[in-house]
């Protein structure tokens, strides 16, 4: 990426007339079926500078008094739309170059999004594409279509569209009172009646247009409403309204929107374009899709990290395939679960496959023997600054449950067998008959896979299917608040800076 100087002393004073008329638009706030999640987003080094300051020596555009008037109803609109203002800024006031730099803002806002390199955490291991808004800008306003250069904004992503789809609809509901609180109960159940399911049917058509608002017994159609809703917050659709469900039932609508705001910063790291054929891992939704394109290929269950040994957000390509892999352990999991347990269990690592390697120093690690290794029988390999992997687990009960963050950071996979052949089909040296011959004579052999594919590991707690239903996650790892957060305090931070 080309390193651009900052010239922002420059242009403090057209930033402040700018904050001072109300437009820094930073407003954005952030609070079991398998669901595709969207694509992801490359790392970049984290050297590179988050704001992108127009060129001192570049002239901005002038506008036309006509131009000035829609530009000002189109900004004031669209940043309520793009999440970053919750009602229309008052515009009128600016004119002439003030109006200018308020829409460079608002397009450097929504395309790559509003936090600064200093504001990522170290495990949110991406940044945002450098993006110059003027020259488009200055072409829009000389062949007057500055609605289509609004338009074309945001990440270009029919995923990011759905968040703008919820976003609006979300506020409606919001709008119109939200919705009200339900409770568990002994007739919250097929053949129940009263006062109760009355409220839960209630609940539950807000936001399932296929169930109807009125009524007071628990009938099928009730049945299939409180499944289809599990399905959208991660739940066990079993159809039993139990803790989980009625608390995932009563987060504010308020809430909500700030998750679907907090994805949608989300997304503006992304860049524009994504390789045609590319892995994608959901850590919060703990699920793994092969994309070809747009189209997902193949799904899968996945464990992604518990809270604690967080799997971070990264970008990187898979470029060998380890058959029958020993687990070299790191040390601390090996400081923090295994020594003791053999100290209070003498013979436990031998038992389990474990042997005890001197390092120079006087040093030890452990490494556990491929053949009971807790990698199972693949290890995925790319490089990333956090030593974590996807790899095969002989732990197959994992996969059955909802929650399923649960590992040390590293991604697990329900079908492990399945992603490695699909990875190694384009590389001669490895048919299914190799990979079958190596896997039974237990040896461990590096794979390199002829056409490297791009993984991404992405936090996504809101999105939404292709028809529009929303979905949502818990917020594991709390990074939706953070993020808010953050948004909030660079806004303060530029807001200070311009007085």
């Amino acid at each position: 990426m080309i390193s651009i100087t900052d010239h922002r002393p420059r242009f403090a004073r057209l930033a402040r007339r700018a904050l001072l008329a109300g437009i820094a638009l930073t407003g954005a706030t952030a609070a079991v079926a398998q669901v595709t999640p969207p694509p992801v987003v490359p790392t970049l080094p984290t050297t590179q500078p988050m704001v992108q300051p127009i060129p001192a020596a570049a002239p901005l555009p002038t506008l036309t008094a006509a131009q000035e008037s829609e530009l000002a109803r189109l900004l004031a609109r669209d940043a309520v739309a793009q999440g970053l203002k919750d009602r229309e800024p008052s515009l009128a006031g600016l004119t002439g170059p003030a109006l200018v730099r308020a829409a460079l803002d608002h397009a450097h806002a929504v395309r790559a999004g509003r936090l600064d390199n200093a504001d990522f955490q170290k495990d949110w291991a991406m940044r945002p594409q450098a993006f110059d808004p003027l020259p488009s800008f200055r072409d829009a306003v000389a062949k007057d279509r500055l609605a289509a250069w609004i338009a074309s904004l945001p990440p270009p992503y029919a995923g990011y569209d759905t968040l703008v789809t919820g976003l609006a609809r979300y506020r409606k509901i919001q709008a119109n009172g939200g919705w009200p609180t339900v409770g568990a109960g002994s007739e919250m159940r097929l053949g129940g009646k009263g006062p109760q399911v009355a409220a839960l049917r209630k609940r539950l058509a807000i936001e399932d247009a296929d169930l109807s608002p009125t009524g007071d017994t628990f009938d099928q159609a009730m049945l299939d409403a409180v499944r289809r809703a599990q399905r959208r917050y991660g739940l066990n659709p079993a159809g039993q309204v139990g803790a989980q469900t009625v608390a995932s039932l009563n987060v504010p609508v308020g809430e909500r929107i700030k998750q679907i705001k907090a994805n949608m910063e989300r997304w503006r790291w992304l860049p524009t374009e994504l390789e045609k054929n590319r892995i994608q891992v959901n850590i919060a939704a703990a699920v793994l899709t092969v994309f070809d394109g747009d189209q997902p290929v193949t799904s899968m269950k996945a464990v992604t990290g518990r809270p604690g040994d967080e799997t971070p957000m990264l970008t990187s390509t898979i470029h060998s395939i380890v058959l029958n892999p020993p687990w070299n352990v790191p040390s601390s999991i090996a400081d923090k679960e295994l020594w003791p347990k053999e100290r209070a269990n003498p013979g436990y690592l031998k038992r389990n496959g474990f042997r005890v390697i001197e390092t120079e120093g006087g040093g030890r690690r452990l490494q556990q023997a491929s053949e009971n290794s807790a990698l199972g029988r693949f290890k995925f390999d790319f490089d990333n600054p956090f030593a974590v992997y996807l790899h095969d687990t002989p732990a197959q009960a994992g996969f059955a449950k909802f929650d399923r963050l649960a590992s040390h950071g590293c991604v697990r996979l329900e079908k492990p067998e399945d992603l490695a052949r699909l990875l190694l089909r384009t590389t001669p040296e490895w048919p299914d008959t190799q990979i079958d011959a190596t896997l039974a004579s237990g040896k461990t052999v590096r794979a390199k896979v002829a056409d490297p594919v791009k993984v991404y590991l992405l936090y996504w707690t809101a999105f939404a299917t292709p028809n529009g239903t929303m979905s949502f996650r818990e917020d594991p790892y709390k990074w939706d608040g953070v993020l808010a957060n953050k948004i909030a305090a660079r806004a303060e931070a530029s807001q200070m800076a311009a007085r």
